[in-house]
């Protein structure tokens, strides 16, 4: 085999190689779930992402004998960093093939550029913030991939531990049926919060009516994640890109919202797991990928949860519970069966009790690394 070289990304040829290799590298894998194309392109894309304007970023590709093996990111988030009085920079979107010397070519590369940077540590893999796959999965691959998490193979944890790194934090993903009957505190809290004037809890049945809403509820999401692990608050024109996003993907019906005083003060957002859509589409929403998409929203069992929070002060009083129950009905009006949590932090013992009082349990584990540089 010839030996290994790593070039930069810089032309928009070495983009769109950088952007579809992962699926070469997975082609044998039917149940690999590609990413959506659309976003990727505009993710990788230093003229339209606005996130490079607060951080550096390098894209390498690695090649062996001319073909394109393995992929990464190198990133330094300066407004993380600023703002947590950190040093550390990243490693994000890795992709090779089973090779050790790709690996080590990918990730010793990312490292010596970050030590240029004047970084002290590298995490990773991490993106710009915690809405971009955080982590490699390390248990659970028996269970299917779903859409906005990592989906590596098995050997890429092994060959960073090779590297020297150390476990960071573990996230956890939880699956179970949705529950037929709520527990008897669920339906204390319900019968107590429905009667109080206090609090007055919006629930949504078209886009047009949720539309109003949503940069108050990045405003609320950028007050509420500041504790969150790697969560960087969005700016202005952000919040308007993570609205044009994902807006066209929201069912209404799984998004709540509770007032009080006249402004927003929790919010939780579900959505259909339309992973077999995107599967089918290869990822590709152009011609006809968006129908394949959008018929398996409609069609699908499972209930992915992907964001909420609540105001500081108006914590403790039910409120979680409250917008919790009212996604779980509206799911089961559907006659969705499943319920996914996404990603929680392993240290979430609270939002871990509550999804465990559902009866659901651990299926996937996905871990964020460290190492000294």
């Amino acid at each position: 085999m010839g030996q290994v070289v790593i070039k930069e990304v810089l032309t928009n040829k070495d983009r769109r190689t950088f952007i579809f290799l992962p699926e070469k590298v997975h082609r044998n894998e039917p149940e690999w779930l590609h990413p959506i194309y659309m976003d990727e392109k505009l993710l990788f894309n230093k003229k339209k992402n606005k996130s490079y304007l607060y951080a550096d970023a390098i894209l390498l590709l690695a090649f062996r004998d001319g073909k394109p093996v393995g992929r990464i990111m190198g990133l330094v988030n300066n407004r993380y960093n600023s703002i947590h009085s950190e040093m550390n920079g990243r490693f994000c979107f890795m992709e090779c093939y089973e090779d050790r010397e790709v690996f080590h070519a990918l990730i010793s590369a990312v490292e010596n550029w970050l030590r240029e940077k004047g970084m002290k540590k590298i995490v990773g893999p991490l993106g710009f913030s915690d809405k971009d796959p955080q982590g490699f999965q390390v248990e659970g691959f028996e269970y299917p991939q779903f859409m906005t998490s990592p989906n590596n193979s098995p050997y890429m944890p092994e060959f960073l531990v090779e590297e020297g790194y150390m476990k960071k934090v573990d996230l956890v993903n939880y699956l179970g049926k949705l529950p037929e009957q709520f527990p008897l505190i669920y339906e204390k809290v319900l019968a107590r919060m429905e009667h109080q004037m206090e609090y007055k809890i919006l629930e949504f049945n078209a886009i047009k009516e949720l539309k109003p809403y949503i940069i108050d509820i990045l405003e609320l999401m950028n007050d509420t994640f500041k504790e969150i692990y790697g969560f960087v608050p969005l700016n202005d024109k952000e919040k308007l890109e993570f609205a044009n996003r994902y807006l066209p993907v929201l069912d209404a019906r799984f998004v709540k919202v509770i007032k009080a005083k006249d402004s927003i003060v929790g919010f939780a957002i579900g959505m259909p797991d339309f992973s077999n859509g995107i599967r089918e589409a290869k990822g590709r929403i152009f011609p006809f990928g968006i129908f394949k998409i959008l018929r398996d929203s409609k069609r699908s069992k499972k209930l992915l949860m992907m964001l909420g929070g609540v105001k500081k002060e108006y914590r403790g009083k039910g409120l979680d519970v409250l917008m919790g129950v009212k996604i779980l009905q509206s799911a089961i009006r559907q006659k969705m069966e499943l319920l996914d949590s996404h990603l929680v932090l392993e240290d979430n013992t609270k939002m871990r009790g509550e999804y465990e009082r559902v009866g659901c349990k651990v299926v996937k584990k996905f871990r964020i690394y460290e190492k000294e540089l």
